[in-house]
Order: structure tokens, then sequence, then C-alpha cells
């Protein structure tokens, strides 16, 4: 039980917790990552960190200057694959990862760089440290997709 949390799950924040078991169930990773507000603040934290890792340099340099749409479709895309509402497709249509990462050159490497990113903005949120295991695991499978589909990896 993490602190804050009481045997029913509930956290003093008022919210609960799913059980790991439970993540990819309904709505349960969508809850325990905070919902829309939480996802947010991963993905802020995701961004900021991919500006300031120099290990993020090459994959930075594949985002415009002005974050705020990626943001945006981070965010939106996030809260849907968690099983929560599906915002992306209410505003940019249907989602085709593989697809609209097919035209950059994204290699192991740069693929490491953005799960490291990813890995220290999920660090700094106030999940469990099981649902962070379980979402950096999970979004290890659309990394890898975006490598294999890249049109001239690294």
């Amino acid at each position: 039980m993490s602190e804050g949390q009481s045997e029913s799950g509930a956290s003093a924040l008022g919210g609960s917790s799913p059980p790991a078991s439970r993540y990819g169930e309904g709505d349960a990773s969508y809850r325990a990552a905070g919902e829309r507000a939480g996802i947010t603040r991963l993905v802020d934290a995701f961004y900021r960190i991919m500006d300031e890792l120099p290990e993020a340099q090459t994959i930075r340099r594949m985002h415009p200057a002005d974050l705020a749409v990626s943001r945006d479709k981070l965010s939106r895309f996030l809260c849907g694959w968690l099983n929560g509402p599906k915002l992306f497709s209410q505003k940019y249509g249907p989602i085709k990862i593989p697809k609209a990462h097919a035209h950059l050159r994204v290699g192991p490497a740069e693929r490491d760089a953005w799960l490291l990113c990813m890995e220290r903005a999920i660090t700094e949120q106030d999940f469990t440290p099981e649902f962070g295991e379980y979402l950096l695991r999970e979004l290890r499978v659309p990394a890898e997709r975006i490598v294999e589909v890249s049109r001239d990896p690294l």
C-alpha cells in the first residue's frame, strides 16, 4: 500500500488506485493516471524533460519549436489509449500512430530517448509504483512499433 492510501485503495486525495492486475480493464488505467488532469501533468513533464535532456536532442528536433499541438495530441491520445474518453479522434480523427510517424527516422536510440523522457516524467507523478511500471511497459509497445515502421531507421 502506498503512502496516503487506505486499505480500500482510496488515496488521501479521494481517488482510488485499482490493483495492478486491473490496469487495462475498463477505465482503471485512465483513473490511475489521474484522468485528463493527471495525463496533462504527465505530458507537460514529458516535454519539459525532452527539452532538458541531452539524450533527447534528436527526438526534440523531430518536434516543432512550439509544442502546444504536440502536447494536445499526446494528452488526448493517452486519454483514449488508457481507456478514458476518445479525445484524440474527436478532435483529430482516427489514430494512426505508426503511419503518423513513418516519415521520421526513428531507431533504437530515438525510441530509448523517448522512453527515457517518459520514464522520468512518470516518476515525477503521484502514480503508484505498480501503475508507473505498467504504464512504461505498455508504452514500449507503440514506441517499438514506430521503430518498425520508420522509413529509414537509424
